[in-house]
């Protein structure tokens, strides 16, 4: 193993940076090229057919038989000329990843000659393995059948020779298998939700979208020094390893002068992107060293989720032409800044309005003061729930390690918009005399635009902040699907606004107050109700921790403790009355979760082990058998005062020896703890037992290897060094 990392760290040292040829064209001219948009399906498609899918985006139309018939030979034509010859349902099933099955576009036809053939048929379904991926008891081995169906309101794209054509996956009895159906059902329910309360101030209203601009923190490992450890080929993070002495304390690397071969890596990487219609404009140093960001400008949420999901795929891909290996998990390094995706998230309307964004009126503001109160409300109400949407066994290290936002949700909107909803808040009871409202809107209301200038703080310390015309969930995980927390969001979203036309509309109905009056009345309830989840100062401190129990806030600091309020009866109330989950479909959500958290830590459990007893107790007992024979060689020579110089050498004996013992006890415990939860039949008890008896030992274990990386002679030590895969360009 020695011997393999230093010819890794030779390899490594030899690479040069990959020249990538501009293109021609300008990125502008190369947006898109790649995909079936609306633009390129008006010249491959019949005029009845195009109309067809423009109201199946815009509407929800149903597109018939005939009408998907055209839209296949267009797709085909087109795509074929792109230089396709199979295509594939580009689906996104709930293994975290994407999956595709390729199939040709020819097709024999009995007399020894073939044709290319693409239907309708093909387009709108098509039928994989429904039991060989995750489905929580959905379906069973000997029940395969489950369907992939075209979603419209994604564009198909060729990717190589392939065109994928986005789709969602059901099971044979309906269920949703997959991360876009339930997505797919949030955003029409929040638009439903948000268009009627829109209308109080803008009756041209009949469409609200839900946007997401997502931010892609990710690491970037030479592939040769990452194929030398086996925990970060197998686990994505270095279960151990000593940190190295210049880390990120210098702060030197964020936003600084990108290296030569991570830029190269970029410049290709955007090409693609903007190809796909991926819309990517930023690329920066992040904080810690080898660590990158990619952004690209917001976009609808079931695109936006769909192009991250499949940037995460080309990332992938362009990283191994230039050698290096993309790092998605939330904390693949100790003592280091972890990588989260900040999502980015507004509502817009079909007459171009922010509704996050406040206006140049009144009215306008009005309608700003009531999403923004109304987006506040829905994170106090369901702050749990949003805790669950983005928990994983990765992000438990990230959360709260001083780099990441805690584990506790809280909202973050500044002191000048907290300002403003204290005023409100304190308005007098009862109706809003004619003195009152215009008090409000010319020294509140109106003067939001002139407080949002100067509101473009930021804290990075909470989960879920308000940026000036957006909030950002800066809690999700970099590995995460964006569809999760975006459901949730939206869902929880949607209530809370159904929720408050009911209220307004009774206090115009039932007490016949004009309807500004009451939107200020129920957004002064609002404001009172939801207060104890603003919260503005720092995030990490111990105080804070003490204070949101003090509120009543929770602080899941693991993945099965935040798990559990997906099976709750409140939440399953939720999902089934917006109809975007039934309790068969969060039930097995849940089970598939707890399952994947489960063989995570039982995977890197396994790692660990096999690393531990096959390289690093080998090698500490055999730089201590050399310690030994210096010491027999010392005592041969110095006879009875041997000891008075072989002291330091007698003590680090005895120091590996220590550590030695410590990690083989702590392994076979490790083992055994394991062996326990094994045999636990209950997804939620096992997932406990993983989490609380056998992955304490993973930092234990961590702790004596790294005494002894410090202690063994570096040629003999056989794993890459954090050092060296941190600092090698």
């Amino acid at each position: 193993m020695a011997t393999i990392r230093f010819q890794a760290l030779q390899e490594t040292l030899n690479r040069k940076p990959i020249l990538v040829e501009e293109p021609s064209l300008r990125r502008s001219e190369l947006y898109g090229i790649n995909v079936f948009n609306a633009g390129t399906a008006k010249h491959y498609m019949p005029k009845e057919a195009y109309n067809a899918v423009v109201a199946a985006i815009t509407h929800g139309s149903r597109i018939d038989r005939k009408i998907a018939d055209q839209v296949a030979s267009g797709m085909k034509a087109w795509a074929m000329s792109r230089g396709a010859t199979h295509y594939t349902h580009w689906f996104q099933p709930l293994t975290g990843t994407t999956a595709e099955k390729h199939d040709a576009f020819f097709e024999p036809v009995g007399d020894g000659t073939a044709i290319d053939k693409f239907d309708g048929g093909q387009l709108v379904q098509q039928e994989p393995d429904a039991s060989s991926f995750p489905s929580g008891g959905i379906r069973n081995t000997f029940e395969a059948r489950g369907y992939t169906a075209w979603d419209p309101t994604s564009p198909a794209f060729v990717m190589g020779t392939t065109l994928c054509i986005p789709t969602v996956f059901v099971s044979y009895t309906g269920e949703a298998l997959d991360n876009k159906t339930p997505l797919l059902r949030a955003l029409q329910s929040v638009d439903q939700a948000a268009t009627e309360v829109a209308r109080y101030f803008d009756k041209n209203v009949n469409k609200v979208i839900s946007t997401l601009g997502w931010e892609q923190e990710y690491f970037l490992v030479d592939t040769a020094l990452a194929a030398s450890r086996p925990d970060l080929v197998m686990s994505g993070r270095l279960l151990l390893g000593h940190s190295a002495a210049k880390g990120q304390q210098l702060e030197d690397h964020y936003f600084g002068s990108i290296p030569d071969r991570a830029l190269a890596f970029m410049r290709e990487l955007e090409i693609e992107c903007i190809q796909l219609g991926i819309p990517v404009k930023t690329r920066h140093n992040e904080v810690a060293p080898n660590q990158f960001e990619v952004a690209p400008l917001f976009e609808e949420a079931n695109l936006a989720v769909d192009h991250n999901s499949l940037l995460m795929d080309v990332m992938a891909k362009v990283a191994a032409r230039h050698h290096f290996k993309v790092l998605l998990h939330e904390k693949p390094i100790a003592g280091i800044n972890g990588s989260g995706k900040h999502n980015n998230w507004s509502l817009a309307t079909d007459t171009g309005v922010n509704l996050l964004s406040p206006g140049k009126t009144p009215k306008s503001n009005l309608m700003f003061l009531t999403f923004f109160i109304n987006t506040i409300k829905a994170v106090h109400d369901y702050a749990d729930l949003l805790r669950a949407s983005i928990a994983s066994a990765g992000n438990d290290h990230r959360l709260g390690a001083n780099e990441a936002p805690p584990a506790i949700i809280s909202a973050f909107i500044g002191q000048q918009l907290t300002a403003v909803l204290d005023e409100l808040e304190n308005v007098t009871d009862g109706n809003l005399s004619p003195e009152e409202k215009t008090e409000l809107k010319l020294n509140v209301v109106g003067k939001i635009p002139e407080i949002l200038l100067d509101n473009t703080d930021r804290n990075r310390t909470s989960p879920f902040a308000f940026t000036g015309n957006k909030f950002e969930f800066r809690a999700v995980g970099s590995s995460a699907n964006c569809a999760k927390p975006m459901m949730v969001l939206n869902t929880i979203m949607a209530e809370t606004l159904r929720k408050f036309k009911k209220d307004v509309d009774a206090l115009i109905e039932g007490k016949g107050l004009k309807k500004d009056d009451a939107i200020f009345n129920v957004l002064r309830e609002y404001i009172k109700a939801s207060k104890k989840v603003r919260f503005e100062g720092d995030g990490y401190s111990d105080e804070w921790v003490e204070e949101a129990e003090k509120r009543g806030l929770s602080n899941f600091k693991t993945t099965p403790e935040a798990l559990k309020v997906q099976v709750a009866k409140e939440t399953i109330r939720l999902f089934e009355t917006h109809q975007v989950m039934n309790k068969i479909e969060v039930e097995a959500r849940y089970e598939i979760e707890l399952e994947e958290y489960i063989k995570r830590v039982q995977i890197e459990g396994r790692i660990l082990g096999d690393i531990v007893t096959n390289h690093v107790i080998p090698t500490a007992i055999a730089y201590q058998n050399t310690l030994i024979q210096n010491v027999r060689g010392l005592k041969a020579i110095f006879e009875s005062d041997f000891e008075q110089y072989a002291v330091q050498q007698i003590e680090l004996i005895k120091e590996i020896s220590g550590h030695i013992g410590k990690i083989k006890t702590f392994v076979d415990e490790m083992v055994e703890e394991r062996k326990k939860a094994n045999v636990i039949a209950h997804a939620e008890e096992r997932a406990e037992a993983y989490c609380h008896h056998v992955k304490p030992y993973f930092d234990q274990i961590k702790y004596h290897c790294d005494k002894l990386e410090l202690l063994v002679d570096d040629e003999l030590w056989p794993l890459t060094k954090t050092r060296e895969l941190l600092f090698t360009r």
